[in-house]
């Protein structure tokens, strides 16, 4: 465990490690802290700049990673309201910044990945641990039941609240962690680091049911069920695993279904949402809003409405078609497709899917687990929310993005080594 924060490097190159560390340790909390870290790593970055160590910039994976903020910057030219436009730009910058910073910067994201993503395993599992200690605080302060512990109150983003995060996007994270942790778990021979990872993933599969984020839920019983056996595990040992994994799940969701207040929470609620709207309903599910969005969508296919444009196009709307409570809580669309298309037209919705399609096959191709898990809750939870209009959104897709792909591929440093480590190559040969 100590190993986590000693490694054999140059000064610079530990400096930045442990940026990258503090960097996801601080994702759970305020963005304040992740954005302070990412300056301070910005400006390391640029001060040990070297010629021999910088990446190329101007690359297809690089523009690829960038194409998101590249359309919105694009779009607020022609919006309806440039000065919200704007103030995307400055919500989505990180998705700039975090591929030039992994050029820039020499660290061997690869070599460093395994213990990265362990620390922050290990971070949002005390996260957890925190959240629950502050849930039977509360409990003992009110003198409530033990039971209130799964009652409405301290579930969803009631239970997130302490932290100040979307019950869904920290459930994304821990869904990472999770996953992280099942992979060393497979791997790990030590029996009392068995048995400690072993604690972290119940905890945090705990954590998991209590934010219960359907489309998050959804993404973990996809990865548990199918992905882990066909990434990681072969022949019998996937058989096995799948038996137990599947065995498991019907418990799960057996345990869930039973309790009344998660079954309210995950079926009923996943009902209303795609009910159609009628009047008198004093919510709105979110095919209602799909509805209103389409429509307007309909009117400006190609090119859309613009950056910025989204709110103040769906008050309207949503007020003309009377969903009044999407009306006076300013709801965005809650579909990062829909939201893309009706901002930047059918050619930022083609960029996003294709950007997507595009982490997927590099998944696959490397048979990497964790950066399918990403893509997959990227993909997946970008139909019920708009996971790029929120900070803690657009952090966690920038960041993770970026750093899956930067560390499957070896740094650009260390093959110009290779290279200039060979005799006199083709030239003496000849």
């Amino acid at each position: 465990m100590s190993g986590l924060f000693q490694i054999k490097d140059s000064l610079a190159n530990k400096i930045s490690y442990y940026h990258l560390m503090l960097l996801m340790a601080s994702l759970p909390f305020d963005r304040f802290y992740s954005h302070l870290i990412l300056i301070s790593y910005g400006i390391h970055t640029l001060i040990h700049l070297k010629r021999g160590t910088i990446e190329p910039l101007f690359k297809w994976r690089t523009i690829v990673l960038q194409s998101v903020f590249f359309i919105t910057v694009l779009s607020t030219f022609y919006s309806i309201n440039r000065y919200e436009g704007f103030n995307d730009w400055g919500k989505q910058i990180t998705i700039f910044l975090f591929p030039v910073f992994f050029c820039l910067n020499p660290l061997d994201v690869k070599k460093y990945r395994p213990k990265l993503l362990l620390s922050f395993a290990l971070i949002c599992t005390i996260t957890v641990i925190y959240l629950y200690a502050d849930t039977l605080v509360t409990i003992r302060h009110y003198q409530l039941p033990l039971s209130a512990m799964v009652s409405g109150a301290f579930i969803n983003h009631n239970f997130a609240e302490p932290i100040d995060m979307h019950a869904t996007f920290f459930s994304m994270q821990l869904v990472i962690a999770l996953v992280c942790l099942i992979s060393v778990l497979i791997k790990e021979k030590n029996q009392y680091t068995r048995v400690f990872y072993l604690l972290c993933t119940l905890i945090l599969t705990a954590g998991l049911i209590q934010l219960s984020s359907k489309s998050v839920l959804m993404v973990f019983f996809i990865i548990i069920n199918i992905a882990v056996p066909y990434f990681v595990l072969q022949s019998a040992r996937r058989w096995k695993y799948v038996l137990r994994s599947a065995s498991l799940s019907l418990v799960l969701i057996s345990g869930v279904l039973y309790s009344g207040v998660f079954r309210e929470r995950i079926l009923n609620e996943f009902k209303i949402d795609l009910s159609k709207a009628t009047t008198n309903e004093t919510s709105d599910g979110r095919l209602a809003r799909w509805q209103v969005v389409t429509g307007l969508i309909s009117k400006k296919p190609v090119i859309g409405y613009g950056s910025g444009a989204e709110t103040g196009l769906l008050q309207e709307a949503f007020y003309t078609h009377k969903l009044y409570n999407s009306y006076l809580n300013r709801l965005n669309a809650h579909n990062e497709y829909l939201s893309l298309w009706l901002k930047s037209g059918i050619i930022g919705f083609l960029i996003y899917t294709t950007t997507l399609i595009w982490g997927f096959r590099i998944s696959f191709k490397r048979k990497d687990l964790l950066f399918f898990t990403f893509i997959l809750l990227i993909a997946i939870v970008s139909l019920s929310e708009n996971v790029l209009d929120v900070d803690k959104g657009i952090f966690f897709y920038a960041f993770f993005y970026s750093f899956f792909i930067f560390s499957t591929v070896e740094p650009f440093y260390s093959k110009l080594t290779a290279i200039n480590q060979q005799p006199h190559g083709i030239l003496e040969q000849a």
